[in-house]
Parts: structure tokens; sequence; C-alpha cells
């Protein structure tokens, strides 16, 4: 199942980014390119430097 990211535009634009987890892998996309496979690992990681404000 799709999730969308609360940060991704509600107006009328689809411009949107969505993520899928399973056991071992995460599925990410953007409403204008396919999916990317990140291993569970990899996606904790992203996870753990977007919190730390590393990409702000």
């Amino acid at each position: 199942m799709w999730r969308k990211s609360s940060r991704s535009n509600n107006g009328e634009e689809t411009d949107c980014v969505e993520v899928a987890l399973t056991s071992s892998t995460a599925l990410v996309r953007d409403s204008k390119n396919q999916a990317s496979t990140i291993a569970a690992p990899g996606w904790g990681v992203f996870l753990d430097a977007v919190k730390r404000g590393e990409f702000d």
C-alpha cells in the first residue's frame, strides 16, 4: 500500500512523494518517476538523517 507524504502538495498540482514498505524494502516514488527500491536498513538510516535535519 502506497502512503503519500504529508509534505506533498495537496493542491491541484499532482506533485507528490509516496512510500510503500515491505518487511525487507522501502519502495519510494514521486509523481514523475518510477519507484526506487531501498533496502530496509538504508531506509532507516535515511529517515534518521531527515529527523536530524541533515537535508534542511
